[in-house]
């Protein structure tokens, strides 16, 4: 049978430690780390407003406690994981780690976890958390249980804005820690500490004999809420300060965050469901509650092709309070998966992404695969999407489109390319040289060759067997009457030069409910954001400001 409990963390930092890097280290490195546990399911940081030290406190909740003893955990705390950084801060730092078990847990009726609330909501939040030592008695300890239960925590739970209260006891896989039982009693921003209500709890004859009787050691701490981790780092205000070294890198290099003090950036990995690493980067205003804008690619590219949008985007100083998001579709890497891949699979991961960095809702644009799978997920999940634009892509798919995509996959298998060092099999050339005289418009070809070349390199490095199974999501779909009944508004983008989709676009535009525009782009084929970003950008303003 699990046990199930906590790992409660105090630290204090030494003066020899900036703040910025402390939170950069702790928000960026430490926390993620543990919440890609499966077995973490929260974690938090908390700041005491009593006065006291160790200043902060973070807490995991625990679903099996004899997970803490394993490798899978342990590792963390190893030299193939742990930084030079973390070693480097954490020596100036006192840090206190406790292991407790759970006994009771009684929550208000309305309780919603602070994970899932919106960290504008939790601001303010507080922790009351009360450590107790008793003697080993078996009956003492059952009278303090007992009290908790049947009296203490019934009247806390009429103190205005009370959420929970939970007790612990020294966890049974940390038998040489001092056996202490500690409170967790949770309480909203506006709440009756203090009041009548709360005067009576603290002031019972039950009350009054444990205490005189039965405790030998007490302390009372209060916090309030400072941050809730997600398995996916998404801090950057730390990053504007001079004082966060970087940049930084986890010894796997799939982890980096980059100090600026304009324009700071995160690079990581979200995990899906099913087990499909995500690389994504975050990037642009520091303020945590700022809009997001989501990019999604094409197929065959990693989120590059995005380069000097965002750079043109960015540099208007009307975006300065936007952040961007990019990732890499299902699809560039091998492992994309064993379950077929559609659009309303991509359309998940959108969500994945935004649940994992806890970013509400987002503005989504993307490109052909990437263009019907942000206008599948406004369709899907409205309540998430505040805005799409639609680039280069089709409403439906024909069933002809299996054979078009089956020959190219057999064209790139025929070159038998395969990635330097790893031998991975990757698409080559003859497919790659096709693909981007497709999406190019020839101009391109005579006035800037060095952007179709580096979008041809891109592709060229795609895996084939990610590729073998993203093929599946442009074979077969239709999302006409989604369309129908869409609920959020979106605009649709074509390059002029892209064929027969100008015209194509023109009819999902009327086909979306509600008020859709068409807007083309000049000397622009497939990718109008590679080919022409300054004039990608000022539509996507346009839409944005309008």
């Amino acid at each position: 049978m699990a046990t199930p409990g906590l790992l409660y963390v105090t630290m204090q930092p030494r003066e020899s430690l900036p703040a910025a890097q402390f939170h950069d280290w702790y928000n960026s490195e430490h926390g993620p780390l543990r919440l890609r546990l499966p077995f973490c399911t929260n974690g938090f940081r908390y700041r005491a407003t009593d006065g006291l030290e160790p200043e902060w406190v973070a807490l995991y909740d625990i679903t099996e406690m004899e997970e803490l003893t394993r490798e899978t955990y342990l590792a963390l705390r190893g030299d193939t994981i742990k930084t030079p950084r973390e070693k480097a801060t954490m020596a100036q730092i006192a840090v206190d780690r406790r292991l407790y078990d759970l006994l009771q847990d009684q929550k208000a009726a309305d309780y919603k976890p602070l994970e899932d609330t919106h960290d504008t909501a939790a601001a303010g939040s507080v922790l009351i958390a009360v450590s107790t030592t008793i003697p080993a008695d078996q009956a003492k300890e059952a009278d303090l249980q007992n009290w908790y239960r049947d009296e203490h925590i019934p009247m806390l739970s009429k103190v205005p804005g009370w959420r929970s209260s939970r007790l612990f006891v020294t966890a049974a896989i940390d038998p040489k820690a001092p056996r202490e039982f500690v409170s967790l009693h949770e309480y909203k921003a506006s709440n009756g500490l203090g009041g009548p209500e709360h005067k009576a709890a603290m002031d019972t004859p039950w009350r009054n004999r444990l205490m005189a009787d039965t405790v030998t050691d007490k302390k009372r701490r209060v916090y309030t809420w400072a941050y809730t981790f997600g398995p996916a780092p998404r801090e950057l205000s730390s990053l504007t300060s001079p004082d966060t070294a970087g940049p930084w890198s986890s010894i796997d290099g799939r982890t980096r965050t980059l100090p600026s003090p304009t324009r700071p950036a995160v690079e990581s990995f979200v995990t899906t469901a099913d087990g499909v690493d995500l690389p994504y980067r975050l990037e642009g205003s520091s303020d945590p509650h700022s809009p997001v804008i989501v990019l999604s690619n094409s197929i065959l590219v990693d989120y590059s092709i995005w380069d000097a949008f965002v750079d043109a985007f960015l540099a208007n100083p009307k975006n300065s309070h936007f952040r961007i998001l990019r990732y890499n579709t299902r699809g560039r890497l091998a492992n994309c998966g064993s379950q077929p891949i559609n659009i309303d699979l991509l359309a998940s991961d959108i969500v994945a992404l935004l649940d994992a960095l806890r970013i509400p809702t987002a503005t989504l644009i993307g490109v052909s695969l990437g263009g019907v799978t942000v206008m599948n997920t406004a369709l899907l999940y409205p309540a998430r999407v505040t805005r799409f634009i639609s680039c280069d892509t089709n409403s439906s798919a024909p069933e002809s489109n299996r054979k078009a995509w089956g020959d190219r996959v057999a064209m790139a298998e025929a070159d038998k390319a395969v990635a330097a060092g790893s031998n991975e099999p990757i698409i080559g050339e003859s497919l790659s040289e096709v693909t981007t005289r497709r999406w190019f418009v020839p101009e391109t070809y005579e006035t800037q060759p060095e952007v179709a070349a580096r979008v041809k390199d891109v592709v060229i490095n795609n895996s084939l067997e990610g590729f073998r199974h993203a093929v599946q999501a442009l074979c077969a779909y239709d999302v006409r009457d989604r369309m129908a009944k869409a609920e959020v508004p979106g605009l649709f983008v074509a390059g002029e030069g892209d064929g027969v989709l100008p015209k194509t676009m023109l009819q999902m535009a009327a086909d979306l409910k509600g008020d859709a525009e068409l807007k083309t782009v000049p000397k622009a084929g497939h990718l109008p954001m590679v080919e022409q970003p300054a004039a990608f950008a000022e539509i996507v303003n346009g839409f944005l400001h309008a």
